[in-house]
């Protein structure tokens, strides 16, 4: 999982509450178990009219935010199912970053399990970075220092990531990455069951 300690960038703003997971990426893409290739149907419905042609309006299309890697999104984002994919579609886009007041569980989860960042904010202050994202502003999400930052009018907030959560994002460890740190201690226990158990 790539580290995450500092992203600046455009952000795209996305004022609708309640964007669920099929939203993000509708079912009919769930077929596979690869994590790249999704970022081309993200917020599918969303992005493309009927017969692929995209949809002017929507912010992902509009040539200021296509390579968005911070979305300031409404209440309750990724709602819905639970399915793992969403947190895929969005990484293989190109965002890194999600700032909302507020998230469903599974979702909030499953992004820092896959180097996604969910930002929680009052909804005073996602308001304020809103209306700053739709006027072209500069983020700075700066999670070692738990700050985010809108430029060039340097307005900011401070924020709490969990401590182990936080310490994971810095540090590019997703659960396989936690694992691998205790390979010594798995292979010595492995070596001992060996000897005291070898009919197993």
């Amino acid at each position: 999982m790539q580290p995450f300690t500092k992203l600046t960038g455009v952000a795209a703003p996305l004022p609708m509450v309640n964007v669920d997971t099929d939203a993000i990426i509708p079912k009919q893409f769930l077929k596979t178990i690869k994590r790249t290739g999704l970022g081309t149907h993200l917020f599918n419905d969303l992005r493309y009219a009927e017969g692929g042609k995209e949809n002017p309006d929507f912010v992902l299309n509009k040539s200021a935010y296509r390579k968005a890697q911070i979305l300031i999104a409404g209440s309750n984002f990724g709602c819905g199912s639970s399915r793992e994919h969403a947190p895929w579609a969005l990484l293989d886009f190109g965002i890194r970053c999600i700032i909302a007041s507020s998230f469903a569980d599974i979702f909030y989860n499953n992004c820092f399990k896959n180097g996604v960042l969910p930002l929680a904010l009052p909804q005073d202050q996602v308001d304020q970075l809103m209306e700053l994202a739709d006027k072209g502003a500069e983020i700075s999400v700066d999670l070692e220092n738990q700050i985010v930052t809108a430029y060039p009018s340097n307005v900011h907030f401070s924020f709490t990531v969990d401590p182990f959560r936080r310490h994971c994002m810095l540090n590019g460890l997703d659960d396989i990455g936690l694992t691998q740190q205790k390979a010594a201690d798995i292979e010595s226990y492995e070596e001992r069951q060996r000897n005291q158990q070898p009919w197993i």
